[in-house]
């Protein structure tokens, strides 16, 4: 007996439901297999799904076709054939994926003769593929899946089914090739344009559904635009990519963004993307793998991720209720507690980001100097609501005097992150420049506010601004950010148009939390060491590896780039930037610090050249 099993879900990552989508009318699985069902070789058909409850719609279609359904493990797809099987104990097993509606039965009539006419346990075309894939099939027999289900351990192996069939040495494999090398053509269902492109193959031979794969070739020699949709994709990246990277492939067709936070500029095909776990500085991936984060929330999470308090406080938040038509009164024992940090200023502003608070700053410093123009160093403000930006660094003052004079420059904004030595006196020419022509000073403290000091980098200077801005930081990672400033500057904020009324509590729960935790633990001071080790480890190993390694950004922040793909795969989510936390623990650094001794070493053996 030879039964044919189709793996088919609604789950898919990269696209969900697809199977249930519609062709000319008719759901893509329902095609795959009336054409799969007419192989003479075959002697039953059975759908084998998951036990999840959003397959029930395709476990009540299939049946409802009159074919058999099988539901079993999601995640473990070996174990749900070899179930699916086991009660007919077939000779052998064919194996058909739910994305290959173009399935041709005498295709699969040709590798099932050849099947039993060799002494082999496993016969496919795909090791190596010469067919357009989306005609892949395999056939085993189901003493080799029995084998197989009980000795395969690698997650690989079993979400896979397959793998350990041909890489394990254990079995007699065999490969049925065609003459000609077709397998870059993509007849596959793994994403939109692999359904646009099926899609017009059925509307083409329409209404006929039971057209060869040779027919299917001969449309693609005469019709090439008609397939011209999907040829940027690879063979198999399923197989290569984890979850986190499908679903960031899924994402970049319904969410616009340049990845650059994520990473995907970089690898592509490698970073996790997403996490389904984060706890002190560890990090979780979709594919429940972990990783040591020394990029700690995009510099937000001082104190690690999921703070025992910080986050009781955020519960204790959702349990009172985070909204209602009166407003919270944790705004104003912020207000206070961030006043009361920096006696200079007297009111405050809520945003939920940082960007948003920069922006609402700028706007009042516009509103209060009557001047539209923005002088920055070191920062950016992508919400610039008007007037024009000019640039200029921290050590080019003279720059800053004459782009006052050549322009009606109202607002100086500066990132305190990127003032070095000497910064006090930088900050004092540029509050001396700003107030001899009427300007507002912000200092921008999203980077560096409470890395170094509690409550913002500029108070180790002694200089006060008119307005400082906050970042997330401030809330450890919560949605909540900040703008601080002087009475007659933050008086305009009902004239600036700028800004939401800020009415929801857990931002401001979280950050009322984060600030006893950081004051009390002094968290600045722990980071600032933790930055400092890091740092003077990192030299040292580049001196033993004889490699060049500068250095921006202050301690806890430290600005570099590194081998990303070589740190990765040591389980450290690393490169750029090294954004110190409290819960990077001196184990934690030492092991990172021997990732990056061995990191150093093959990069100077393969290239030979500098970090940059």
């Amino acid at each position: 007996m030879i039964v044919a099993i189709v793996q088919a879900r609604l789950g898919s990552v990269r696209f969900p439901n697809k199977v249930m989508r519609h062709i000319d009318g008719v759901p893509m699985i329902e095609l795959l297999l009336g054409r799969l069902s007419r192989a003479a070789r075959l002697d039953k058909v059975i759908l084998a799904t998951t036990d999840s409850a959003r397959d029930r719609p395709l476990v009540d279609h299939v049946a409802g076709l009159g074919y058999e359904v099988f539901r079993g493990s999601e995640a473990d797809v070996l174990d749900r054939y070899y179930r699916a099987a086991l009660p007919h104990r077939p000779s052998a097993v064919v194996r058909i994926t739910g994305d290959c509606p173009l399935v041709d039965p005498e295709l699969v009539d040709e590798i099932v003769a050849a099947y039993q006419s060799q002494s082999v346990d496993y016969l496919s075309n795909t090791q190596p593929p010469t067919y357009p894939n989306g005609l892949d099939v395999e056939i085993f027999s189901f003493d080799a899946l029995t084998r197989a289900v009980f000795e395969a351990a690698q997650p690989a192996e079993r979400e896979h089914v397959t793998p350990y069939f041909y890489r394990s040495g254990r079995f007699r494999i065999g490969n049925w090739m065609h003459k000609d090398d077709l397998s870059r053509e993509r007849w596959t269902v793994d994403e939109p344009a692999d359904f646009e492109v099926i899609s017009n193959v059925f509307a083409h031979f329409s209404p006929e559904t039971n057209f060869g794969w040779r027919d299917v070739m001969k449309l693609r020699l005469t019709e090439p635009q008609l397939f011209r949709a999907n040829q940027h994709l690879r063979r198999n990246e399923g197989a290569t990519l984890g979850t986190g990277q499908k679903l960031c492939k899924r994402a970049g067709r319904v969410i616009p963004s340049d990845g650059t936070e994520l990473r995907l500029d970089l690898l592509p095909e490698e970073w996790p993307a997403y996490f389904s776990k984060a706890q002190g500085c560890r990090v979780w991936d979709l594919d429940g793998k972990a990783y040591i984060d020394m990029s700690t929330g995009i510099r937000t999470s001082i104190l690690g991720y999921g703070h025992p308090e910080v986050d009781g406080a955020v519960r204790e938040a959702i349990d009172s209720g985070i909204r209602s038509t009166l407003n919270c009164p944790e705004e104003v024992y912020l207000a206070e507690r961030l006043i009361e940090l920096h006696p200079w200023a007297h009111m405050a502003r809520f945003a939920r980001t940082g960007d948003e608070a920069a922006s609402i700053a700028v706007r009042l410093g516009q509103a209060a100097s009557g001047k539209d123009d923005v002088a920055m160093c070191g920062t950016s403000v992508p919400q610039m609501p008007r007037g024009q930006v000019f640039s200029f660094a921290a050590n080019e003052l003279d720059v800053l005097e004459a782009l006052i004079s050549a322009n009606d420059i109202g607002v100086i904004m500066l990132d305190m992150a990127q003032i070095k030595a000497p910064r006090k006196q930088i900050l004092l020419a540029a509050r001396k420049i700003a107030s001899a022509h009427g300007i507002v000073l912000i200092f921008d403290e999203r980077t560096a506010g409470f890395r170094e000091s509690f409550g913002g980098a500029h108070l180790t200077s002694q200089v006060e601004p008119d307005i400082a801005t906050f970042g997330q930081a401030l809330a450890n990672g919560y949605g909540l950010a900040a703008a601080i400033g002087r009475r007659d500057i933050m008086g305009h904020a009902g004239s600036t148009g700028g800004g939401s009324a800020f009415t929801e509590r857990i931002g401001l729960s979280a950050a009322l939390a984060t600030l006893d935790v950081m004051q009390r633990s002094k968290s600045w001071d722990k980071i600032s060491r933790i930055g400092t080790s890091i740092l003077e480890g990192r030299a040292a190993l580049a001196e033993k590896h004889g490699l060049s390694l500068g250095h921006n950004g202050i301690p806890a922040l430290a600005h570099e780039r590194i081998a990303l793909r070589e740190m990765l795969s040591r389980g450290y989510l690393a490169g750029t930037g090294f954004y110190a936390c409290t819960e990077h623990s001196p184990d934690i650094v030492r092991g990172y610090l021997d990732a990056l001794d061995h990191v150093f070493a093959v990069i100077k053996q393969k290239e030979g050249r500098d970090v940059v």
